[in-house]
């Protein structure tokens, strides 16, 4: 296997790299996952990572648990969370938790106290609120709960800009994971960022819980703050089915308001990985470049 080479692109561009096959896709991102939990764990002794739900991270995730790639995971040192949850019991068969749990958590050395899953059991609300304040205290530092609530809200959610001791007068906290992984829907939405939805606006607040009319149902999920402090984001996305909008949220016009994909600019690397089919409309015919690698200043 030759080894995971990545391009470090400056902050607002983003790097897309076009794999032939879903297989070939999955190999990339094992190698990608393997290579930046091992460069969190050489910084500071620990990778936060978030995965995603859906049947390409499955793939994924069955890839990983595998004994080529996981032996190459220090997984006493990873701690997992969710860049979203669906309002549904642990071992629902929709739960985003479960489904990582059993085509991956269940089959590698990690411990129980690193799986960082939302805890459904308290209600959307409570359960987005308890999982900002988690990460807060294990990613971040924090204590929430010493933390004045924020005004705008009577959920006790903390808010992005805190006073704190360890921290400038009104310095900005915000947990960084090392990397985020995430995926695209048919229409452009991310996590559960969907379009036209409130969340979309969030400022404050580093998970929320919203109503989706789309699917009818309750989510909790990662805001736009959270996600682009991030050292690391891959969005993975496999499939003749999204190459329109593949197309739209690349080199369509910026209005992340129809296309949430198209909101995640994080500070630190975000990389597309996907498969021909997905980047039929973005990277075929002949005007295709050589290289590898595409970039694009983010507007």
């Amino acid at each position: 296997m030759p080894p995971f080479v990545i391009v470090l692109n400056d902050d607002s561009t983003y790097c897309l790299q076009v794999e032939p096959t879903p297989a070939a896709l999955m190999q990339l991102a094992a190698r990608g996952f393997v290579f930046w939990a091992g460069k969190a764990i050489e910084r500071q002794g620990v990778a936060h990572i978030a995965l995603s739900g859906g049947s390409t991270p499955k793939a994924l995730f069955e890839l990983l648990a595998t004994e080529a790639f996981a032996r190459q995971v220090f997984w006493e040192r990873v701690h997992v969370w969710w860049s979203d949850e669906r309002d549904v019991p642990a071992d629902d068969k929709d739960s985003n938790y479960k489904l990582a749990h059993d085509a991956l958590l269940s089959k590698v050395p990690i411990p129980q106290e690193n799986v960082h899953r939302v805890k459904t059991e308290l209600g959307a609300a409570p359960a987005a609120a308890a999982y900002e304040a988690e990460m807060l205290r294990e990613i971040a530092g924090v204590d929430a709960a010493a933390l004045p609530p924020h005004p705008s809200t009577s959920s006790g959610q903390v808010p992005l800009a805190l006073s704190h001791p360890d921290h400038a007068p009104g310095a900005t906290i915000r947990p960084r994971f090392d990397l985020i992984l995430l995926g695209m829907g048919d229409d452009g939405h991310t996590a559960s960022l969907f379009p036209h939805s409130e969340a979309l606006q969030e400022q404050d607040r580093l998970v929320v819980s919203h109503f989706v009319p789309k699917v009818n149902m309750q989510r909790i999920t990662f805001t736009y703050p959270l996600i682009n402090s991030a050292d690391t984001v891959i969005f993975l996305v496999s499939g003749a089915g999204k190459a329109g909008t593949l197309r739209r949220v690349l080199i369509g016009d910026v209005q992340p308001d129809v296309l949430p994909s198209q909101g995640v600019m994080p500070h630190g690397k975000l990389l597309w990985m996907v498969d021909a089919a997905a980047a039929a409309e973005v990277a075929a015919g002949p005007g295709y470049p050589a290289q590898e690698f595409i970039y694009r200043r983010a507007l």
